[in-house]
């Protein structure tokens, strides 16, 4: 039986590391008491990830929570308001490497969320997944407390 040497096992070891724990994700959740039903969205026009906006709008009637977008300034009626950013990183293709959604109610901070690959993903090739595959499981831990479709409170 062949065996394995300590180098080759140590690069094993690395590169297994480099494949995990390349994304990070902090949410500070809504809170269930902010009773949230519609959020006005603020474009960025400086997001270049085509889809973003519209997955983070699906995310949010996923949820049960209607949104509208609007060019700034927004109307002073919109009692929530998220802002975004994400950037796109590149290595052979363009991919999310960051996204930010920040909510505010009456220019108050009431959630905030973070999407991050540390090192830009390195070597894993889950770098190239889709922005829906990325942004999801953000905007459901985001939205905890208001269950998605089909599942009960």
């Amino acid at each position: 039986m062949r065996r394995v040497g300590r180098p080759r096992l140590s690069r094993i070891a690395i590169s297994l590391i480099c494949l995990q724990a390349c994304t990070s994700i902090q949410v500070k959740p809504v809170s269930v008491s902010e009773g949230l039903t519609r959020v006005c969205i603020e474009r960025n026009p400086k997001v270049i990830v085509q889809d973003f906006l519209d997955v983070v709008r699906a995310g949010f009637k996923r949820h049960g929570i209607e949104t509208e977008v609007f060019d700034a300034p927004i109307p002073s009626e919109c009692e929530f308001m998220l802002r975004y950013t994400a950037l796109r990183s590149w290595d052979l293709a363009p991919y999310l490497s960051h996204a930010e959604l920040s909510l505010e109610r009456d220019g108050d901070s009431v959630a905030h969320a973070v999407y991050h690959l540390r090192g830009k993903g390195g070597y894993a090739l889950t770098k190239y997944q889709g922005t829906k595959t990325k942004m999801d499981p953000v905007i459901d831990r985001l939205l905890a407390h208001y269950p998605a479709s089909g599942v009960s409170r």
